[in-house]
Formats: structure tokens, sequence, C-alpha cells
């Protein structure tokens, strides 16, 4: 299993650097079932390595002139400050025991693999469904404070299960802030760093972490955005996006058979 945690590494960072998104919902799932960690932990180490690779993989965006830094702010920040409450207050107000039926106990770790599992299930459709028309914006409302909404939305969704949210910026940056594909791919993973690493040093008063595992993965991964990114050159990423999108989906449906009826 350890072997397959390292494989499925590199997919993290080949699926982010060649499609530009999904690597983030894999993290968690390959951390708890590869690497048998802790549901909470394994969203800590999410966080962390989530904004390394999108760190590396900002780089390129930041050196064409393809990062927002304006949109960014408008959606970063209330994102940030959603990060910060969720790791705070809410991830520690849920109890490790919630509520038994049966012979079934929902735990904080269950929980949590539920609603990542949920996360991954609208991430798949987000994936498989083909562009349509974009989302309008009512002519009551601002672009700037939708974009707000959807980042404090976003910040909760991070710091409660590790996931970058790249499936919500970006449609959110194209749609509402209107800003090129290009621009919102760069914007996004610039959001996902700033939002997942200051998840995770805001937990590392809470949780010990395993400095040499979490580095290796952290590489590994980084490794497969540089590999997703030459690949990109070749392959259409659009075309292999509804692909990931099923796999995703059965992965995610997987969990949810396996947390509630395979225990």
């Amino acid at each position: 299993m350890i072997i397959s945690g390292y494989l499925a590494s590199i997919l993290i960072g080949i699926s982010l650097g060649l499609i530009g998104g999904g690597g983030s919902i894999l993290t968690v799932p390959v951390l708890v079932y590869l690497f048998s960690l802790d549901a909470v932990l394994a969203t800590t180490y999410s966080l962390f390595i989530v904004g390394s690779t999108s760190v590396a993989g900002s780089v390129s965006y930041f050196l064409k002139g393809l990062v927002n830094l304006k949109m960014a702010v408008f959606f970063g920040l209330p994102s940030i400050v959603a990060v910060l409450l969720t790791r705070r207050f809410i991830l520690p107000a849920i109890p490790s025991h919630i509520l038994t039926l049966g012979g079934f106990t929902l735990t904080r770790s269950i929980l949590l693999m539920l609603l990542f599992a949920v996360l991954m299930i609208l991430a798949s459709w987000s994936m498989i469904k083909k562009d349509g028309r974009k989302a309008s914006v009512s002519a009551n409302r601002s672009p700037v404070a939708l974009a707000g909404l959807q980042g404090t939305i976003t910040g909760l969704i991070t710091g409660l299960i590790g996931a970058g949210g790249g499936f919500l910026i970006i449609p959110a940056l194209v749609n509402i802030l209107k800003l090129p594909m290009k621009t919102a791919v760069g914007t996004s993973l610039f959001i996902i760093a700033l939002n997942s690493l200051t998840g995770f040093f805001f937990s590392l008063g809470h949780q010990r972490v395993q400095w040499p595992f979490l580095l290796t993965i952290t590489a590994i991964a980084t490794g497969g955005i540089l590999i997703g990114s030459l690949l990109a050159a070749k392959i259409d990423g659009r075309k292999l996006k509804p692909a990931f999108g099923w796999f995703v989906l059965v992965m995610g449906l997987y969990i949810i058979a396996k947390e509630t009826l395979l225990k």
C-alpha cells in the first residue's frame, strides 16, 4: 500500500499539471486509504501538499503575467478568513463520536470522509459536464460581493476537508469576475496556495507533523506537476478532463460505500 501511495502521489501532481485541477481531490483519500492516516491529520497534511504544489504550478503563470492580484484579493481574503475560522472553531467543535444508529457509529473521521466524498461527486460533475451557458450575474448584485461569498464558501471547504476547491474558484473567476480562462487558472492556483498554506501553518500548534514523510509526498506531487505540464503540451487536457471526472465520481461513491456499508 505504501508503494501505491507514492505512485498515487505522482498522479496528484500530474492531474494538476495536465488538466489544471483535480489533484487536491485525490490527496485526502490517498493519505487515508493508502497511508492509513487519521482523516483529521490527513486534511492538515493535504493543506500543505495542495498549497505547495499550487505554488509550484503558479510560478509559470506569474512569469507570464497570468495572475490577477486584484481579483485574488477580492476572492482570497474572505477565503483565508473562512479557512482560519474553520480550522480554529468549526473543526475542533466536531465531537469524536457524533451518533450511533444501530450498528453504525458516525465518528468525526467518517463524517469528514463522507463530506469529502460529496465534494468529489460535485467536482466530478463539473469535470464531466460539457460547457454550457455562463452563469449570469444579477444586476442587483455586485460581482465583487458574489466573489467574496464564493471565496468564503471555498475557504470553509478548504479549512474543513483540506481540498483546494479549484472547481469552485475557476468558474467564479470566469463567470462572475469575467477573467480569461488562463488568467483564472493562474489566479486560482495563487488563491489555493494562500488558502491551503495559511490553513496548514495555523494548524501546526494542534497536530504533530511528520516532516520527512510530508515533504517526500509533496516533492513527489510537485514532480508530478512538472510531468503533467510537459504532457499538457502534447495532450489536450480538456479531452482527458471528463475521463478523470468519471474516475473521481467512482472514487467518491466508493468512499461513501466504504465508510457506511463496508465497515
